[in-house]
């Protein structure tokens, strides 16, 4: 394969850059604290990027990053990458959630404690030799038998309740992904609001991404759900929590304090207003994912994605698109070149400017994950109807859904001739076409075209006949072909008897030219006739 660049921009563990490094089809270059303009300028000649939180990857680096295929994030949040940008130019995000999940995990809950027991200020006190009245202003907050709120129960999330359960918290969480079997299984208590999880709690611990329903998650009204002399941790992202209501909450009293590792604006300012805070206060200044260790996770984490992805197609822990990893994508593998082709001979065969795009899985394969084979097939589409589109694997939903096209996908449990079955089929105006494939031993094929059954090669140079069924016109095609110099490889003829109208898909040696398609379309009975080339 030819050679893959990687621009690694911000530092990541050397472990992780020679990881790169000791594969022969990957050129790496570090290459950190470039400005805006020298990464726009350098970009176009690489295929990977990996960052930490440094670098921007705006929209118009990523408009000049011509051959970039993935970015890969050394870390979990991606609030640096403009996500609809790279999306939209087939770009693949990739975070690496799993690397700092105990770091992050563990700060957090120092952070609870510091807060609960006055460690920060009481420390400051003692330092000053203020160790007698240290000793009586600090009065702590015991942790056991209070009642814990997880606002996001992932794997930090997660982490956090296993420590603090230790502790004899009794934990109530809220997360809409989260199952009640998971919940049971971690032995909390499952709230189906955020206000239902805040409503009584001594304490909130926020694990969440910053996004427009998560902003400001935590302000005056939720607050005031919470027991007096609560606390609030944060080690998530800074704009969760509408700090004005924090301090108002805390100057009231109802609040006792907070422990904070991120801030709605960083760095924050030295006057920042909950800096005079006197008690149950604990900054750090974005600590989460900095240890030793978990420098060294997420920088080894980011480099075996993106090596992955660019010498084999797996995709892990992928932010834009399905994430397929290397058992997965040895289950489906066999199928993708036959769902590409069968997107492509629909944008040939099918109507122009469809209203929908249906999927069909029939026997195992729909027992497997067919999300990439549907996207497959979009793609497969789309670059064909639209050769100069720059359509990939990526971006290919985000330009369906900017043509209006609806993408659906089905499970059919009609009996067939075939164990599996792939159907896509384009809709307009209440009028259907389709075309479907299979795989027969280790062979994909397609097998219908449009209800008449075929069997024919995915790849090749192809003539697809209608004519009315009748005697002579299979000659009339062949002579014509041959009078052409256009060598038949193979021939699959069906018919509908009840139309009164049959099909012949021709697989050539070469492609065939304008004139033969032409004059082919114009002979007596023959209905229409379609080049392909796959």
């Amino acid at each position: 394969m030819p050679t893959q660049r990687i621009l690694v921009s911000d530092p990541i563990s050397e472990k992780g850059v020679e990881l790169l490094n000791s594969h022969p089809d990957l050129e790496v270059d570090v290459n950190t604290g470039l400005s805006p303009e020298e990464l726009i300028k350098i970009i176009p000649s690489y295929h990977g990027l990996i960052i930490r939180s440094q670098t921007k990857v705006t929209a118009e680096v990523l408009a000049a990053a011509t051959e970039l295929k993935a970015v890969g994030r050394a870390g979990v949040g991606v609030d640096n990458v403009d996500r609809d940008s790279a999306t939209n130019h087939g770009v693949i995000v990739m975070n690496t959630p799993t690397g700092n999940t105990i770091s992050t995990a563990e700060l957090a809950f120092t952070l609870m404690l510091s807060a609960a027991r006055n460690i920060g200020p009481a420390h400051a006190e003692v330092l000053k030799g203020e160790f007698p009245a240290a000793r009586k202003a600090y009065k702590g907050i015991e942790l056991n038998n209070k009642r814990l709120a997880v606002i996001g129960m992932g794997r930090i999330g997660a982490e956090f309740t296993k420590r603090a359960q230790a502790f004899g918290m009794h934990v109530v969480a809220y997360d809409p992904f989260l199952t009640q079997a998971r919940a049971d299984e971690l032995k909390i208590q499952l709230a189906c609001s955020p206000d239902e999880a805040l409503t009584g709690a001594d304490v909130v611990t926020l694990h969440v991404p910053l996004t427009d329903d998560t902003k400001h998650i935590i302000n005056a009204e939720r607050l005031a759900l919470m027991n007096k002399g609560a606390l609030v941790v944060n080690c998530a992202r800074g704009g969760l929590i509408d700090e004005d209501a924090l301090k108002a909450a805390i100057d009231s009293g109802h609040v006792a304090g907070c422990g904070l590792d991120v801030y709605e604006d960083e760095p924050p300012s030295a006057d920042h207003i909950l800096f005079d805070l006197p008690k149950h206060v604990s900054f750090t200044p974005h600590l989460g994912a900095s240890t030793n260790e978990a420098q060294e996770n997420v920088g080894i984490q980011v480099a075996e994605q993106l090596r992955d992805f660019l010498t084999t197609g797996e995709i892990r822990n992928a932010i834009n698109m399905p994430s397929l990893d290397a058992s997965a994508l040895e289950e489906i593998g066999g199928y993708l070149d036959l769902s590409n082709s069968l997107g492509r001979f629909l944008a040939k065969l099918g109507p122009a400017n469809p209203d929908a795009l249906r999927v069909s899985y029939h026997g195992d394969i729909a027992e497997k994950d067919t999300s990439l084979i549907s996207r497959t097939i979009l793609t497969g589409y789309l670059e064909a109807a639209r050769p100069n589109g720059q359509v990939n694997i990526v971006n290919s939903p985000a330009v369906a859904h900017d043509m209006g096209l609806d993408i659906v996908e089905s499970v059919i449990n009609a009996t067939t001739e075939y164990n599996e079955l792939i159907i896509a089929e384009l809709r307009k105006d209440g009028k259907k076409f389709r075309v479907a494939g299979t795989i027969i031993g280790q062979s994909p094929r397609i097998v219908e075209i449009d209800h008449l059954y075929i069997d024919t090669n995915i790849h090749g140079h192809f003539l697809i006949v209608r004519n009315d069924d009748r005697p002579g016109i299979v000659g009339l095609v062949g002579c014509a072909l041959g009078d052409a110099e256009l060598n038949i490889a193979n021939l699959s003829l069906a018919r509908n008897k009840s139309k009164g109208d049959a099909l012949s898909v021709i697989e050539l040696d070469t492609a065939p030219g304008n004139e033969i398609v032409e004059q082919l379309a114009a002979s007596p009975g023959v209905i229409s006739v379609t080049a392909v080339e796959i």
